[in-house]
């Protein structure tokens, strides 16, 4: 059955509601009842029926049920790791070491970086841990709040195993499996792109998620050069002058738990490089590697069940930093109730959204959204420029809604319905441009929760840091729609994937390079 313009009312409405009631998951349930009532054809009952059933099939789903469980078990390692002072005590390292603003910048970077499993975790962590290093050189509030937050959203959006990376690779996966089965494989490019494993797919994106690597380079930038530009320069100026690193009077970071005092920081490298490596051997493991047949490491991380090798690598993280920390006291036993309602509670939300997320993107797809907008729309556009306006919706959305997850269950849909149906060899670039955009909003939203995570563990007015970080990501906005304007107009040309993806990241690095260059000079005269 054809919908017409009523395919786009649910992720409006989700949007609409977004704007308005500043709560994503009301919107998002919202924006699913608008959906399933259209599929029901107005039937108030019927609306319930799918909504509900749509939801059951997704909870249940063996893949997404996996993810569901990784994401119980990261918040359990997360939860132990704080309470068993690793994170402390990598600060209480750096204060005895960092001698310099630059290295206290770059050292919040490196932290940032390091704990890429989840950005809740991120933001405070980093925060508590690098105040009293960023403050004893002189580094803004302004300055630290930017860091974290630069770094939280983009380094998760990226790291091979994160709590962002599942969702990603969930939505990609539920529409690359309704492609191939509605036998929308136009061409042998679309055929290569959604045969493969969500993780595989997931890392040909991962040069072409331009505003991840843009942000972090702009860290690095701003960490070795001081070029800073725009209300951040005033901060900073203040700051290296008199001292006054703007910090609020009172610390928001709210309750946290009793730490240990025993902790090191191989209590915090450990458990972070041990869950990296079981994700790894895990992804070989259900990829078939030790199975007895003729497979190469490589092809079995292709072949891998990445879901299942994530919830395997997740019981074992937990089993490891237990191993660790038991024996010599870090956490005692009995903290390990509290551990697990702890890491359960921290992970609720993200779990919700997904879920919503997930529903909404079965909704839009059974209504065909992607394919209607991409009809009706996208054949009066020149395909050389859907990645940059998949990039500006993107944007658009996650900068509205403060909403990340929730715009990859919007956009990612309709940007693979595009590619397939009007683009297929520009699939991957339209993808990567949704998640970018995506990181983008979620980055710099005044109501996105890493950027009020950002300034209550920076512990700084939250307009300030609104204020002060949104020229620098904006700036690495532009930057990332020159280089996806580049790769729409060069890509179809026939340069292999890979060449083609570092290039259009070298294109975008170099004009953010440019307009910092440029903008800092502007305000130093």
């Amino acid at each position: 059955m054809q919908y017409g313009w009523w395919t786009i009312v649910p992720p409006l409405v989700a949007i609409t509601l977004a704007l308005i009631t500043r709560k994503v998951i009301l919107s998002l349930g919202i924006g699913v009842l608008a959906g399933a009532l259209i599929l029901a054809e107005f039937s108030v009952l019927g609306m319930f029926q799918i909504a509900f059933g749509t939801l059951w099939a997704k909870i249940t789903d063996t893949w997404n049920l996996s993810i569901l469980v990784f994401l119980v078990c990261l918040g359990i390692l997360t939860y132990l790791v704080t309470i068993a002072g690793g994170a402390r005590a990598y600060g209480e390292w750096a204060v005895k070491r960092i001698k310099s603003r630059t290295g206290a910048q770059l050292a919040t970077l490196v932290l940032g970086i390091l704990i890429f499993i989840d950005d809740y975790f991120n933001c405070l962590t980093v925060g508590t841990v690098m105040m009293p290093v960023t403050d004893r050189h002189r580094v803004s509030r302004a300055k630290l709040s930017y860091i974290i937050d630069a770094t939280a959203a983009p380094v998760c959006a990226i790291a091979p195993v994160s709590s962002w990376v599942v969702t990603i690779m969930s939505t990609m996966g539920d529409k690359f499996r309704e492609v191939s089965q509605s036998g929308m494989m136009l061409a042998p490019e679309v055929g290569r792109i959604v045969g493969l494993e969500p993780f595989v797919a997931f890392l040909q994106t991962l040069p072409l998620n331009l505003y991840a690597w843009i942000s972090l380079a702009m860290v690095a930038l701003m960490a070795l050069y001081e070029l800073d530009f725009g209300p951040m320069a005033k901060f900073e100026r203040i700051a290296r002058e008199t001292g006054d690193v703007g910090a609020l009077k009172v610390s928001a970071a709210g309750n946290q738990p009793s730490i240990s005092g025993k902790g090191t920081v191989w209590d915090l490298v450990a458990p972070v490089g041990g869950l990296i490596v079981f994700a790894i051997l895990m992804m070989a493991y259900t990829g078939g590697y030790w199975s007895g047949e003729p497979i190469s490491f490589l092809d079995a991380i292709k072949n891998t069940d990445s879901a299942a090798a994530l919830m395997y690598a997740g019981f074992l993280g937990v089993a490891l930093t237990l191993a660790i920390m038991l024996p010599r006291g870090v956490v005692t036993v009995n903290r390990l109730p509290e551990a697990a309602w702890g890491g359960f509670k921290s992970m609720l939300p993200a779990i919700t959204i997904l879920m919503f997320a997930w529903t909404i993107g079965g909704v839009v797809s059974e209504l065909g959204t992607g394919e209607f907008l991409a009809h009706r729309v996208g054949q009066h556009l020149n395909p050389a420029e859907y990645p940059v306006i998949m990039f500006a919706l993107a944007c658009l959305i996650a900068f509205s809604t403060g909403t990340s997850w929730g715009t990859f269950a919007i956009m990612v849909p309709i940007a693979i319905d595009f590619a397939v149906l009007l683009a297929p060899q520009l699939t991957l670039g339209m993808v990567a441009a949704a998640l970018a955009g995506a990181v983008y909003g979620d980055h710099c939203s005044p109501i996105s929760d890493t950027t009020i995570l950002s300034s209550t563990g920076a512990a700084v007015n939250h307009i300030d840091h609104v204020s002060t970080q949104l020229p620098y990501a904006t700036v690495g906005a532009v930057a990332c729609a020159i280089g996806y304007v580049f790769y729409g107009f060069v890509a179809p040309t026939g340069i292999a994937h890979w060449p083609m993806a570092f290039l259009t990241l070298l294109v975008s690095l170099a004009a953010m390079f440019l307009f910092v260059k440029v903008l800092h000079a502007r305000t130093a005269g």
